[in-house]
């Protein structure tokens, strides 16, 4: 596994934040037929190498949209109220949807493991969404995410290093 160094990669994913939004804002090259496999190979490539518990930059710099199946749940683990947790945790944001009032996430432990990661949200279970069908329609999220993900950033290097050197050929 390779150590992440997020002061590195915090300025790696600034550096190249306009292209990579330029290059997944273009949807040309995204009518590949094997867009979601190559993608997806991407995506395991990477997290072969990169541990998230070395990381957690994600849960120490943005909050799950909660849904109220994952307040439920997370309510029922910690025995509470699904009131009581949204009074205690969670406000609303500018769309009207549920998050973690707190940043860091309030469940982060100090060895980045997660608290209720048995019940963790469902945007927790499926970040950072790059092996999911259809991933074309989720470029706006997979360049929001690359200045958050280590393993985002490189997905998305190696995204553009296939489909810009195969579009210049």
């Amino acid at each position: 596994m390779t150590s992440v160094n997020l002061t590195q990669f915090k300025e790696d994913s600034q550096n190249h934040s306009r292209t990579n939004k330029s290059f997944l804002e273009n949807k040309r090259w995204a009518k590949t037929k094997f867009l979601d496999d190559t993608v997806h190979e991407f995506h395991y490539e990477a997290f072969e190498h990169i541990n998230c518990l070395d990381c957690a930059n994600c849960c120490k710099t943005t909050s799950p949209i909660l849904i109220d199946r994952d307040i439920d749940r997370i309510s029922k683990h910690l025995k509470i109220t699904p009131s009581k947790m949204i009074d205690q945790y969670m406000e609303l944001d500018g769309d009207d949807e549920y998050v973690f009032r707190q940043i860091p996430c309030p469940f982060l432990m100090a060895d980045n493991y997660c608290l209720i990661y048995d019940v963790r949200p469902r945007a927790c279970r499926e970040y950072p969404h790059t092996n999911r069908k259809r991933v074309h329609k989720l470029f706006k999220l997979t360049w929001r995410n690359s200045l958050v993900c280590p393993a985002v950033l490189e997905i998305v290097d190696r995204m553009k290093e296939k489909y810009l050197t195969s579009a210049i050929k």
